[in-house]
This record gives C-alpha cells, structure tokens and sequence, in this order.
C-alpha cells in the first residue's frame, strides 16, 4: 500500500539515505524483494528516488501538473 506523507523532519529516504526535510514529501510503501508487496517491510522514499522507482509521477489536472504517488 502506497501512503504519501509530509515529512517532520525525522524520516530517513532508503534509497539515497537523506533526511527529508519538513515539509517536504515522501512515500511510505511496503516491498519486499525491492517490489511493491504488501506482506513486506515499510520503505520511505523522498519525491526524486519515487520517481526514479516508478511509484510516483505527475499528471495533469484542472491545467497544472500534479504529483502523485497513485498507480496510473
């Protein structure tokens, strides 16, 4: 399961190994093998390493582009 969160400054990206800074975004995914699973360990990645994964993109809605961190 996906879940999109501001960061409080605590979380740690397990891809790049950054702290997030508040407020920025980030995305809370259960993987196992490095795929999404829902039996697997919860990983925290900041906006840029979810983009590079494919968990996250940005769409256009109302005449803006948004990011998300839902399944197209």
């Amino acid at each position: 399961m996906r879940r999109g969160g501001i960061s409080l400054g605590e979380v740690k990206c397990d891809e790049c190994h950054r702290i997030i800074l508040y407020p920025e975004r980030y995305l809370a995914i259960e993987e196992k093998d490095g795929l999404e699973d829902e039996e697997g360990e919860t990983a925290h990645y900041c906006v840029e390493c979810s983009l590079k994964k494919g968990y996250a993109h940005y769409k256009a809605e109302k005449g803006e582009q948004i990011l998300t961190f839902f399944s197209e």
